[in-house]
């Protein structure tokens, strides 16, 4: 707390020499003006004293025959009128300020977390459709409305969450492994369709050629069985569950949205063409440093001249200016490298081709195994020629080949005896 009463004050750190220092330290006592941090150097002693002291010395002094100068001076009264000479710090120092203080009211960073299925771009296109972009404000920011939004517009988004960190944006998400699709189960006017747009119900439909091998109906009327060659298009499973009259005739439908697993057998061949000649870049060595500085989706190279090589190719990275641990501006620099070269014409040796096809063949797997696609049946052939090699690959597959649409199973009009039927019923 003294030290902080001090600085307020101010105070000086001073030299003191001559014929009799030490009365001069007892007077200083005897007028009870405070000295601290005394050292003795042999010649001088220096020590600490209060800026009002400071002036208060000047008899003692005189008396002593000792003489004082000031070494370094300290406390607010001297930051204040050294601030005072420097207008030009004092005006920078204040736009900072202002500049830092309207900056922290923006939004500058967007982080995404927890996001699997659904890719970092899509959200931002979907954040951007919301009105939610780096540089918006804080206060135009509804967090609680866009976190409904988000469970809303994504089934697969079971849990979303949130928060402004500084100038950045944190949202976090968790997704389920399937979205969720309302079955009907339980009642049955509730699992109906009552707004008009939504009459026609959901139907299943294939979407490729091929041959039902397993097959599980849970809600709607199976227009296809077990063993069933099946077209592309053609309905498996209507949504449109026919009511019956008491003569067995079709009364009207009641629509909901079909549920069912379906595996098909399908049969496929892909071909894939790889060039044995190729063209291999072969750099110089020469390159060209480029300056860059960007704001916002803006950029600047800072370079003298062009880039005076016929092929090149750019490379890099550019930071974000970053302030405290969140608080980014909208502002960017970094550093660009413009690297020759030149095309030389070459051939794949024989083994590097037969590496390339078996790459391509385990890139084809790969493909299918992450679709949740079984393979049971493969067979692949690969033909060289001089020029190119060319794989052939046959394959039977079985996935859920399937998809929802409309219902396009039409409503049977009401005749006007079928209608004072149901009021006489009532």
């Amino acid at each position: 707390m003294l030290h902080w009463i001090q600085y307020v004050k101010g105070y000086v750190s001073i030299k003191v020499w001559g014929y009799s220092t030490e009365r001069f330290l007892n007077l200083c006592g005897n007028h009870d003006i405070l000295v601290w941090d005394i050292e003795n150097h042999g010649d001088h002693y220096t020590m600490k004293v209060s800026v009002k002291g400071f002036f208060a010395l000047k008899t003692l002094l005189k008396k002593t025959g000792t003489r004082a100068s000031v070494l370094e001076r300290y406390g607010l009264p001297f930051f204040v009128s050294g601030i005072k000479k420097r207008k030009i710090f004092v005006t920078g120092l204040l736009v900072c300020l202002l500049f830092w203080m309207l900056t922290t009211r923006f939004i500058w960073d967007i982080k995404i977390t927890g996001n699997y299925s659904l890719t970092e771009d899509v959200l931002m296109d979907y954040l951007n459709d919301q009105n939610v972009h780096t540089a918006m404000k804080k206060s135009n920011l509804q967090i609680e409305e866009l976190e409904r939004n988000l469970r809303e517009e994504y089934d697969i988004i079971t849990w979303a969450s949130l928060k402004v960190d500084g100038t950045t944006l944190i949202i976090q998400i968790r997704e389920n492994e399937m979205p969720e699709y309302d079955t009907g189960v339980g009642n049955e006017q509730d699992s109906a369709f009552p707004d008009d747009d939504m009459r026609s119900g959901k139907d299943i439909v294939a979407t490729k050629d091929g041959t039902i091998v397993y097959m599980i109906t849970r809600k709607g009327v199976p227009q296809a069985a077990l063993g069933d060659s099946v077209e592309k298009g053609q309905l498996l499973v209507s949504g449109a569950v026919p009511v019956y009259n008491e003569d067995a005739t079709i009364r009207r439908y009641q629509y909901y949205e079909a549920d069912a697993d379906i595996m098909i057998s399908y049969d496929k061949s892909i071909k894939v063409e790889k060039e044995t000649a190729y063209e291999d870049k072969v750099y110089s060595g020469n390159e060209k440093k480029i300056l860059l500085l960007g704001f916002k989706d803006r950029e600047w190279d800072l370079s003298f001249g062009k880039v005076k090589y016929e092929e090149y190719d750019i490379s890099g990275e550019k930071k974000q200016v970053q302030l405290l641990d969140h608080l980014f501006l909208p502002a960017y620099y970094g550093v660009k490298y413009a690297k020759e070269y030149t095309l030389v014409e070459k051939k794949h040796t024989e083994d590097e081709m037969q590496q390339i096809m078996e790459a391509e063949w385990s890139k084809i797997l790969q493909t299918l195994e992450e679709k949740g696609v079984e393979i049971t049946e493969k067979n692949g052939k690969i033909i060289k020629n001089e020029d190119k090699w060319v794989l052939n690959v046959r394959m039977n597959l079985v996935e859920e080949a399937v998809k929802k649409v409309s219902s396009t199973t039409q409503q049977i009009p009401i005749t006007e005896s079928e209608e004072e039927t149901e009021i006489s019923d009532e």
